[in-house]
């Protein structure tokens, strides 16, 4: 006789209810009161921005997706539920009083409702939730067309494996989720209902729970077959076996792809093994169908595919692999953009016989050969154009160029940012920190290749006090309008890169009408902002989300805030872009321009895919990670692709925030898809200004992944890719001590070898794989006229023209510089700057290096860096290397071609004026050989005693300079030292004549 089940689980009192139900209710408002404050909050910022359109769009599809993948799994498992529930025995015998089973099934018939629709609610909104953030999978399938390119296996066009591939793996991942879930949903209620019981020795297994178990089990595998045929498509993405490359292998395409098809017939003929289950009351088709499957993926899928790698292709790769690789280059260089239409390769031949003097596209680049290195004199701006204490300058500082004077010239840039982290005593306080200072003041620019005067120029000055500094040019609220070398009109900046390192970010503007203005503006007037960005804050709904979105009851109670008043934030110029357009992956690093009179930042964007077949996949965090990232600490993108385009450069306001996305690539199918997705998010190229257009640099992160594929993909010869033997190699920065990351690649004004004229470049210098010899140069356009075309400066194999950091070595142990860099040492910081690479006299590579020095005061006070001399290398025909140390780059020049110095450009000066290299350079000596004692490789430093009595003598006066040098190190005089280097200068120059 059966049992009576145990009563269910015991009620809970009233009181228990009441405070169950409180806290439900507030983990409810905890955990859904911020995220309807950022909705609202949102809402209001893309209005304020224009773009509530994408916002919209994004949340409509993200709600639906949500919406769908919810009902989808929640029906699928609600529907097993129920069928397993009204299958259940009508008579549910019972094991005993000790029956663990009776109790669960008298609470689920207690509350059959809240079990039998909570569970799949439940679970279907928990996928949802991670669902919906497959949105741009959807709108790409949805919006995505064609790229024009087939794949060369299965002859479908690349846009099917960029939009329509991933959408049909999301579904088909989907699908499986649900299917397992509702196997497992249907399985525990037939157990807690009857249908399955596990007493005896085989157990008991009703009808209606085997056709419902072997139904879903068989539909399982069914979608197993279904996945086995796109993993077909799969492998043409694949990198699992061939660490050479990416894409299908001998193995994938000869071995794996069939195993596929065979994996995908068997899954169908198990799949229908364990429909047969329906009428067959014998379970051991069904198990053999699921050992089967097992046994074939094992053996099909992964053992033979591993025979053919290991005993056909490894001992024969080079030529299995050739067709491949092929494929591999092909799709890599369309899928990178460094197709051969875009690039010019140029045979080079690293030494040359002539001097610059008679070359004429070498005038252009030895008179805007770049002496200020912008990573290095952030503290310089900072220290001689702060002016206020709030102010600053970001770490790295920018490189851009303007035309004055109808002469083009390249120009340190910088925005004078408020920086809320130097704010101090009471300007911490909340009112001062957002209501008083809110923005900054100005645009400096300083030209790229002179300083204000070398520190030999005048001796008297005490060497190096007020020398060797940028030569400022400054648009702001303390210069008038119309001596502004750069005018701008409006110089208030509301919107940069320092305001977004505070948290929170915001300010609080604006005062009613008659009220006295409370901004600072100068020491002598106040501000109140009338620009167009921000979100009004006036009414008391607007001040409760703020206060609620930062957790501050100021935004609540103070008197500073107004019916007119508004609140900036997201005021970063990067987060800005990347937040208004959410499918496009942002340049690391947006710079200032004045466009039309007002500052702008310009911000460059890339649409990118992770899945274009044969195409070599990187990751962008490695790509583009240098020396000057690894120095900032710069946040680098964590995302993999084998696909990137700058298809879109961005602007913001630097006063009022407005954000406008620009199309810079009209061809990027990728770019198009999200353009039919967000129809007005993006302006069409005919819409850029010329002066807009003239400040567009090539970006840095994307030139990076360039010349990282660059590396490998300029092989043509699949045989020689294979072997390795003719790759590059990105050099290491050897300017930065104690730091092992990549060289940085440089903006440089370089000749035109057509026009002759200056044209804007991003150049890196290439060295052999694993080795430091210089193997290529490569330069792309930067100026509109040309832009994005690259050319590329091949050396041959068999020469030896010292790399970066060969060449480091060669002028820092130059007894000259060497011994000057000892006696500084002591009581001084040496900073190298960047290392160009400049392609001169027609085949021939010239080195040119800045030195800077840190003096420390007698108050062991660090100032802040100054240009101090200039280092250069050269390699001429027979093979010498020669290096030149001068203060100034026309001196340095002149000891390794002789004449050359003249093209130079002088120091000081009108900044806004280039002067002409000279009409009548001296005569070139090319031949002329080079005194390696004082700037050579491998010369003996000066002694005294030796050679003739002009030596002897210039010898003694030598160690006399030397002595007085180390005497005003020792004392500490800062301008007594200065004067005793260019004194030492001025003598190891005459005891080098002595010795001619």
């Amino acid at each position: 006789m059966g049992m009576r089940p145990p009563a269910g689980l015991p009620s809970l009192s009233r009181r228990s209810r009441l405070l169950l139900v409180g806290a439900v209710v507030l983990a409810a408002l905890l955990l859904v009161g911020p995220r309807l404050v950022d909705t609202y909050t949102n809402w209001l910022w893309f209005g304020e921005v224009d773009f509530r359109g994408v916002y919209l769009t994004v949340l409509l599809t993200r709600i639906a997706v949500f919406a769908i993948i919810a009902l989808v799994v929640g029906a699928i498992v609600w529907l097993a539920l129920l069928l397993a529930y009204r299958s259940r025995p009508v008579f549910i015998p019972t094991s005993g009083a000790g029956d663990p089973i009776a109790r669960y099934r008298a609470t689920v018939l207690g509350k059959l409702k809240l079990f039998g629709l909570g569970i799949p609610v439940l679970l279907g909104v928990l996928s949802g939730l991670v669902a919906q953030s497959n949105w741009v999978t959807v709108q790409l399938f949805l919006h995505g067309g064609s790229f024009g390119r087939t794949d060369p296996q299965f002859g479908l066009d690349v846009g099917f494996y960029a939009f329509d591939l991933p959408f049909y793996r999301m579904v088909l991942n989907w699908l499986f989720v649900a299917i397992v879930i509702a196997f497992f949903a249907n399985l525990v209620t037939h157990y807690i209902f009857g249908g399955l019981r596990l007493t005896g020795r085989e157990g008991v297994l009703t009808t209606p729970a085997r056709v419902q178990l072997a139904v879903i089990a068989g539909l399982f595998v069914l979608l197993k077959a279904i996945a086995y045929w796109f993993d077909r498509y799969q492998l043409l993405m694949s990198n699992r076996k061939e660490p050479t490359f990416n894409g299908g292998s001998f193995t994938d395409i000869n071995a794996v792809l069939p195993a596929k098809l065979i994996l995908m017939s068997i899954a169908i003929i198990c799949a229908l093994a364990f429909f047969a289950g329906i009428v067959l009351r014998d379970l051991r088709v069904p198990a053999m169908a699921a050992a089967l499957l097992v046994l074939s993926s094992v053996l099909v899928g992964a053992v033979w595919p591993l025979m053919v790698e290991q005993f056909s292709v490894r001992p024969n790769a080079a030529e299995k692999e050739s067709e491949y690789i092929e494929r591999n280059i092909d799709a890599t260089r369309h899928a990178y953009g460094i197709t051969d239409d875009k690039i010019e390769y140029i045979d080079y031949k690293g030494e040359s016989s002539k001097n610059p003097v008679n070359v004429p596209v070498d005038h252009a680049t030895i008179a805007n050969a770049r002496l200020l290195d912008p990573n290095i004199l952030s503290p310089t701006f900072t220290q001689l154009r702060q002016l206020k204490n709030f102010y600053g300058f970001p770490d790295t500082l920018d490189i851009d160029r303007y035309s004055l004077n109808g002469q083009i010239q390249d120009y340190i840039v910088a925005a004078r940012e408020l920086s809320p982290a130097t704010l101090s005593g009471n300007q911490t306080d909340w009112i001062n920190k957002h209501t008083v200072y809110t923005h900054g003041n100005g645009f400096v620019a300083a030209p790229a290749n002179r300083v204000n005067r070398p520190q030999s120029e005048d001796p008297n000055a005490g060497g190096s006090s007020d020398s060797g500094y940028p030569i400022f040019l400054v648009s702001d609220l303390f210069t008038p309008k119309d001596q502004q070398r750069i005018p701008v009109d409006q110089p208030r900046i509301y919107y940069g890169e320092l305001i977004s390192q505070s948290d929170p970010d915001y300010a609080i503007v604006g005062t009613k009408e008659g009220q006295t203005p409370r901004e600072y503006d100068t020491d002598q007037a106040r501000f109140t902002y009338d620009g167009t960005g921000g979100v009004p804050i006036g009414n008391w709904f607007n001040r409760l989300a703020f206060a609620a979105k930062y957790a501050e009851r100021n935004i609540l109670f103070s008197s500073a805030i107004s019916e007119d008043s508004k609140i900036l934030y997201n005021r970063s110029p990067r987060d800005r872009v990347q937040k208004v357009a959410p499918w496009l992956t942002t340049d690391g690093n947006a710079y200032p321009a004045v466009v039309d009179g007002r500052i702008k930042w310009i911000v460059d964007a890339y649409t990118t895919l992770d899945n274009y077949p044969y195409a070599q996949t990187t990751s962008l965090d490695g790509a583009v990670e240098d020396s000057v990232d690894q120095r900032t600490g710069r946040l680098l993108p964590r995302k993999e692709v084998s696909y990137i385009r700058n298809s879109v450069k961005a602007t913001v306001d630097a006063y009022d925030g407005a954000v406008e996305l620009y199309e810079t690539d009209p061809g990027d199918p990728v770019l198009q898809a999200w353009r039919g997705v967000f129809p007005d998010a993006v302006t069409p190229e005919s819409e850029i200004s010329p002066e807009l257009r003239e400040h567009f640099r090539y970006p840095e992160d994307l030139f990076k992944v360039q010349r990282e594929m660059l590396t490998k993909y300029h092989v043509d010869d699949p045989r020689e890719f294979f072997t390795n033997n003719a790759f590059w190699s990105v050099p290491a920065d050897p300017t930065v001590e104690g730091v092992s990351a990549s060289q940085p690649p440089y903006y440089v004004l370089l000749g035109d070898p057509e026009s002759g004229k200056p044209v804007f470049n991003l150049t890196s210098a290439m060295v052999g794989y694993n080795r430091q010899f210089l193997s290529s140069y490569i330069s792309v356009r930067s100026d509109p006229d040309g832009y994005g075309k690259f050319r590329i400066l091949q050396l041959p194999t068999d020469t030896q023209t010292q790399g970066p950091q060969q060449t480091q070595n060669t002028m820092t142990t130059a007894p000259q510089v060497s011994q000057e860099k000892t006696l500084l040492s002591n009581s001084n910081k040496i900073r190298y700057g960047n290392l160009l690479t400049l392609p001169v006299a027609d085949g021939g590579i010239l080195y040119v290096e800045p030195f800077y020095n840190e003096r420390n005061t007698g108050q062991n006070t660090a100032t802040f860096p100054q240009l101090l001399r200039v280092l250069v290398s050269y390699r001429d025909q027979a093979g010498s290397v020669k290096v030149g140390y001068g203060s100034t780059l026309a001196d340095a020049l002149n000891q390794v071609l002789p004449g050359s110095g003249a093209l130079a450009t002088p120091s000081g000066g009108d900044p806004a004026i280039r002067p002409s290299p000279g009409a009548a350079p001296p005569p070139a000596a090319p031949d002329e050989p080079q005194d390696q004692g004082a700037a050579g490789n491998g010369g003996t430093p000066p002694t005294a005693g030796t050679g003739s009595a002009t030596q002897a003598a210039a010898a003694a006066e030598l160690d006399r300079k030397i002595e007085e040098v180390r005497t005003a190190m020792r004392t500490g005089n800062f301008e007594e030292f200065g004067q005793a280097l260019d004194e030492l200068e001025a003598a190891v120059k005459a005891y080098q004549d002595a010795g001619r």
